[in-house]
């Protein structure tokens, strides 16, 4: 789609019914141009003023200064495989002109506290109105554009896959922890997602070490492919975590119980597209026992145990790991979606 074709749509087909927008931009095209622009988009705002979702892929957003250009009615944005200018996420509220009578009476600690009441109240009106913001595989999303999305107060959802500049103190400086002012960082964030599943070639960050810092009030965490291990050893520090996902990535029971065990308030583990690896079961020793008739009872015996026990527990995971987490997590369902068991060769 080319800016020509955008103010063509704009002119006779969009209109104040629009809810949803997806578009598909010229940054693998080889003749390249400009596609959006700073006055399409206000245009969009005013021809469109309903629409919440907007979804942008191989889109060049460079050219933008930041995203409060984007229509303020906005709830959803979805970028995957943009490029984005360092400043695109920064909020720059406006700021009242103050009475000559208020700037005497004004102190140092009270500005500070206007200043928090102002990105709290004006945010909400004047401020970015994003709900949920969705990076796919935007390799220019850094973590001075996740610390930008602090000053974001209606930011609860936020889903990081395959952003492979994000580091874990990144992500740690940015989550929601108790100061002496309050709560800062993103403390509106109710679900993250964190994933990197995709190309080679990039230093694996293991963003999700930065949740041993804890994240207060987050309740739903996902973690994929090379970050379910990292995000995993952290997982005991989310006190308020309630709803666990994991998916494209290779686990144990032993790895899961290990992680899980101290997540009393867990009410739901999923598991999506996991490989489970089968239990390991001790090496038989030979050279023991009497005569062939005791091999000969002992194999009759167990034949039909062993053979029972090897497709439960070590071919099928699945009830041996539901059986270990009733007993840690007796109030957490568990459900699988596309899992398979790894087979052994031996």
């Amino acid at each position: 789609v080319t800016s020509r074709i955008l103010w063509v749509l704009l002119r006779q087909y969009l209109g104040c019914g629009l809810r949803s927008l997806r578009l598909r931009g010229l940054l693998l095209s080889a003749r390249g141009g400009t596609f959006l622009s700073e006055p399409w988009l206000k245009a969009l705002s005013t021809k469109c003023p309903r629409l919440s979702k907007l979804y942008l892929l191989h889109s060049d957003l460079r050219s933008l200064p930041s995203c409060q250009i984007l229509p303020p009615s906005l709830r959803v944005l979805e970028l995957c495989s943009c490029e984005l200018p360092r400043e695109f996420f920064r909020q720059s509220l406006p700021t009242s002109p103050a009475h000559p009578h208020d700037q005497g009476e004004a102190t140092s600690s009270a500005s500070h506290q206007g200043k928090a009441k102002k990105g709290k109240g004006v945010g909400s009106s004047a401020g970015i109105s994003i709900e949920k913001l969705v990076l796919n595989n935007v390799p220019s999303f850094t973590d001075q554009h996740l610390q930008s999305l602090t000053s974001w107060q209606s930011l609860s959802r936020l889903e990081l896959r395959d952003t492979f500049r994000v580091t874990a103190n990144g992500l740690r400086s940015c989550a929601a922890k108790d100061d002496l002012s309050g709560v800062e960082g993103l403390s509106r964030l109710k679900f993250l997602e964190i994933g990197i599943t995709g190309r080679q070639g990039y230093q694996l960050q293991m963003a999700s070490l930065g949740l041993g810092a804890g994240w207060i009030g987050l309740e739903e965490l996902s973690l994929g492919g090379k970050e379910v291990g990292p995000g995993l050893l952290c997982a005991s520090r989310l006190k308020d975590l309630k709803h666990l996902c994991l998916w494209a990535c290779t686990l144990s029971e032993l790895q899961i119980v290990r992680s899980c065990r101290m997540l009393r308030g867990l009410r739901r583990l999923e598991f999506l597209d996991v490989i489970f690896q089968p239990r390991q079961s001790p090496p038989v020793e030979e050279g023991q026992g009497g005569g062939d008739e005791q091999e000969d009872k002992e194999e009759g015996a167990d034949a039909d145990v062993n053979d029972e026990n090897r497709t439960q527990e070590g071919n099928d995971p699945f009830q041996s790991l539901q059986r270990s987490l009733a007993v840690l997590l007796p109030s957490c369902s568990l459900v699988f979606t596309n899992c398979t068991v790894q087979i052994n060769p031996d």
